[in-house]
């Protein structure tokens, strides 16, 4: 076993945890650690499921049943399936465990609380796998009787039919897939649903938000066609509502599971969402896009006034390209239109339409149909993958057909309320995807002009100029090249942990083994991979700044210690001064980058605290045959310390610093930004804060020293405008932030000069 307990607290963890927590758990921990409202939870890990299989004897049992199966074979499957889940669900689970979960049932609410159990696999939520609904979910349940159902509900549920023909059609080895179960306060929405940060399909700045009545369940699976608001971020404004004609809620029923009751006519068409209502979500939504960098897909829940963050994950299905097989606009004439809808996926097919009433059905579909159906739900995926495009009678953009259309890149329709009626068995239509219209016939469609992708990319986004650097933050190699294509000005930002955490061994682990080549290529080969993408332009190196209970969890950590805050513990440079052979394989990657000319390369020291720390590393960096007073050498302000003596650093040589706001600012007020009970005091602009980045500021610019900033608050337009104000070199900001924040540059800049005009003028 790695040493992972069975159970971890939702304030344990971070994305980063995502083999012990999965996917789910991983983005709760995170969501909850930068401020957002997530109900509390706990996660029965990955490892204690492996264990129950292990102490149960089911693992060979299982991989047995599934070898070699063929998946395409509906019958074949469905029987592997039901034997597998009945093996998991039947077999005793550990006493142990039990007790274990009993134990934090209890701590979480005190006997009586009600709760969801939400399945978490360790191949789900991931950027480039991220289907909806493969495992189960179990709603409200109170007593730990139900709880423990619960849990091994969604442990049999990794060996469902539509989990096992995902996991095969997208290359994931089952015996390498595991599953945590979140165990979550459950909200007990008056409304809710699912909120896309982006458009889905287009990635324009728009935010899309879909709620109902009741739990979202109604929403996510189709089962109710939703109310639906665009909020464009831009002018920050709703520019588009549609007000749905809701029949049926989703509500909680007795101690376990729920029920789907009829809403009364009064309600029906009444709109779910007050325009402010819409625009605080919006916000948060915001908020867990610039932290990811990339566009999420988020589930939420309101309460009376409270709105509650209950999923996010990364959006797949942005399209930038032709849609399917070319075709991009209809040519009929518009009397041929028999069926409109809400254009779900991108893309025209035509084909022969093939009702399904019910998952039964799903063996009648053939390569090439047209799908129709009431709504789609997760066992209807194998079917889903043959058809030219899908058609359904309920749901929203944000429903399960709408999900898994894009991420097929098949052509959808939602929410036509009569398809399954008005069309026929066997009648050929055309589905247009984009404006969700159906055809009658076969309708002659334009091919699109092929341009060079390649060319588009190269040429990137408009640049607007700004004396003031815009730097993007990157957090793994697989970034680079959509950072880059933001026309940013360099990396203001490169985490080597996100590389070093990817191994899952820690450095002392090549160390030990003597394998400490190997931890230099992989190293240097994650850190080329961002330098290439950014010739000529700056890119900073941050050091290692792994918390021990962020190693503790890797091969080669269990001698890590246990602090009872890591993060003020054994980190950053402190860590790597008293770690010199940790350090040395960091500097000699670092100085074969230097000999191969990236001279553009700059390394930064975190949590440095006095300017012995840094003048000591410069050392280590001399002592290795680093010319060191000609590469970037600098340091990150994130202690308040650093920012009280900053002249200090000046003096002794650092070339550039930059602010960690994130951290300064708790170090600052003493607000632990990952403790639930204070996050609402988490002040970015508190006095104390803006007084130490402005001294510090101006001391690097009297010192001729450049001044940046890394942290969150440089995706944030309002003070990037005050850092601007104030005299910054530079701002890196996550990705998806960096157009907004040249704009705000750009903004401010032009402020100054035509204030300075003004006054010098008398106007």
């Amino acid at each position: 076993m790695t040493g992972i307990p069975d159970i971890l607290w939702l304030e344990e963890i971070r994305k980063e945890d995502i083999s012990s927590v999965g996917g789910k758990g991983a983005s709760l921990g995170e969501m909850a650690s930068i401020g957002l409202p997530v109900p509390p939870a706990f996660v029965v890990t990955s490892q204690a499921f492996r264990r129950f299989l292990v102490a149960t004897n089911l693992e060979d049992k299982l991989y047995a049943l599934l070898e070699d199966l063929d998946v395409d074979n509906n019958d074949l499957l469905e029987e592997a399936a039901e034997k597998a889940k009945k093996l998991v669900y039947d077999s005793p689970m550990p006493t142990d465990l039990k007790e274990a979960i009993a134990r934090s049932y209890e701590k979480m609410s005190r006997g009586g609380s009600i709760v969801a159990a939400r399945s978490s696999a360790t191949a789900e939520d991931l950027p480039d796998a991220s289907f909806a609904g493969q495992q189960e979910t179990v709603l409200n349940i109170k007593g730990i009787e139900n709880l423990l159902k619960g849990v091994q509900v969604c442990w049999a549920s990794l060996y469902g039919a539509r989990a096992i023909y995902y996991r095969t059609k997208q290359g994931f080895e089952h015996h390498t897939v595991n599953i945590a179960v979140v165990v979550q306060r459950l909200v007990p929405s008056e409304k809710a649903g699912v909120m896309f940060t982006s458009h889905p399909v287009t990635g324009e700045s728009l935010t899309i938000i879909e709620g109902s009545w009741g739990l979202g369940e109604s929403v996510v699976s189709g089962s109710v066609s939703p109310d639906k608001y665009v909020f464009d971020q831009r002018t920050e404004r709703i520019i588009d509502k549609f007000i749905a004609t809701k029949r049926t809620e989703i509500v909680a029923d007795g101690e376990y599971g729920t029920k789907t009751l009829d809403i009364r006519a009064d309600r029906q068409e009444m709109q779910v969402l007050s325009d402010e209502e819409v625009k605080r979500l919006a916000t948060y939504g915001i908020v867990s896009e610039e932290h990811y960098g990339v566009p999420q897909d988020m589930e939420w829940g309101i309460v009376g006034d409270q709105i509650f963050v209950l999923q996010s994950r990364p959006i797949t299905t942005i399209k930038t390209g032709a849609k399917k097989n070319g075709q991009t606009a209809t040519t009929g004439s518009a009397d041929k239109v028999i069926l409109q809808g809400q254009g779900a996926s991108p893309g025209i097919a035509s084909g022969k339409v093939a009702i399904v009433y019910d998952v039964k059905d799903i063996g009648k579909v053939n390569e090439g149909d047209i799908m129709v159906t009431r709504m789609t739900n997760p066992d209807m995926v194998p079917a889903m993958r043959k058809v030219s495009a899908i058609v359904t009678d309920e749901g929203g953009m944000t429903c399960h057909a709408a999900i898994v259309s894009r991420e097929l890149g098949t052509p959808a329709v939602v929410g036509t309320k009569i398809g399954t009626q008005l069309l026929k068995e066997g009648q050929i239509v055309t589905v247009d995807g984009e404006k969700g219209l159906i055809y009658d016939g076969i309708i002659e469609t334009a091919k699109p002009e092929i341009v060079s992708s390649v060319a588009t990319v190269a040429a990137g986004p408009s640049k607007i100029i700004t004396a003031t650097s815009v730097k993007v933050n990157v957090s793994m190699p697989e970034a680079a090249a959509r950072a880059a294509a933001t026309g940013a000005d360099g990396v203001g930002l490169l985490r080597i942990e996100h590389l070093i955490l990817g191994l899952n061994k820690t450095p002392n682990w090549f160390i030990e083994n003597h394998r400490e080549e190997e931890f230099i290529q992989e190293l240097l080969n994650g850190i080329k991979v961002v330098l290439d993408a950014f010739p000529g332009k700056p890119v900073w190196v941050r050091t290692l700044d792994a918390p021990t209970d962020e190693f503790r969890n890797m091969q080669g950590g269990k001698s890590e210690p246990i602090e009872h805050n890591p993060m003020l513990g054994w980190r950053g440079i402190r860590r790597d001064l008293q770690s010199p052979k940790q350090f040395r394989l960091q500097i000699e990657t670092f100085k074969r980058l230097w000999d191969l000319g990236y001279d553009n390369l700059g390394i930064m020291f975190p949590m440095v605290s006095h300017p012995n720390e840094f003048i000591k590393a410069k050392e280590e960096f001399r002592n290795a045959g680093v010319d060191v007073e000609n590469v970037d050498l600098g340091i990150m302000i994130e202690i308040p310390a650093s920012a009280v003596i900053i002249d200090d650093f000046v003096k002794a040589g650092i070339k550039f610093a930059s602010f960690g706001t994130n951290d300064l600012i708790q170090y600052t007020i003493a607000i632990d930004r990952n403790n639930e009970n204070v996050t609402d005091m988490y002040w970015p602009k508190h006095p104390a804060v803006l007084a130490l980045i402005d001294r510090a500021i101006k001391a690097c610019r009297e010192g001729g020293v450049e001044v940046s900033i890394c942290g969150q608050a440089g995706s944030e337009p309002d003070m990037v405008t005050w850092l601007v104000q104030h005299g910054i070199t530079s701002v890196s900001s996550n990705i998806d932030a960096i157009a907004k924040i040249r704009e705000t540059v750009a903004r401010t800049e032009q402020r100054i000069i035509l204030e300075g005009a003004r006054k010098n003028y008398g106007l």
